[in-house]
């Protein structure tokens, strides 16, 4: 009986907000949908604690990668059959990378190919 006494669910506190304050990321249900999720951080909200917990401070500036090169680009317009955009979209998914990076990639290298081919260097 001495278990059970202890397990007594506490009376939930509220922010200013009326929602629910959060003490304990165990507090937060696993695999919620997003319409789920929607609902449930309209109706509770993480206490101070949780949030201090949760603070990433910010990166040093020797963490940072370097900037990009300020190589001018120019916009170029280009047809493609559906079905190759529809491949190439495939394995940028693939790669994890947005396929207009991975075409201008491909072209890089087919250029490069073409260069050493032809002796342009």
């Amino acid at each position: 009986m001495e278990e059970n006494k202890n397990k007594i669910p506490k009376e939930p506190l509220y922010d200013e907000r009326g929602r629910i304050i959060i003490n304990d990321p165990i507090e937060i249900p696993s695999g919620m949908t997003e319409e789920e999720t929607v609902k449930f951080w309209n109706t509770h909200a993480m206490s101070e604690e949780m949030l201090e917990d949760s603070f990433i401070p910010e990166d040093e500036e020797d963490d940072l990668p370097p900037p990009r090169k300020t190589s001018s680009t120019k916009q170029v317009n280009l047809r493609i059959e559906k079905d190759l955009l529809d491949r190439l979209q495939n394995l940028a998914a693939i790669k994890n990378v947005p396929y207009q990076t991975l075409l201008k990639q491909f072209v890089v290298e087919r250029v490069y190919e073409e260069e050493k081919r032809e002796k342009v260097f």
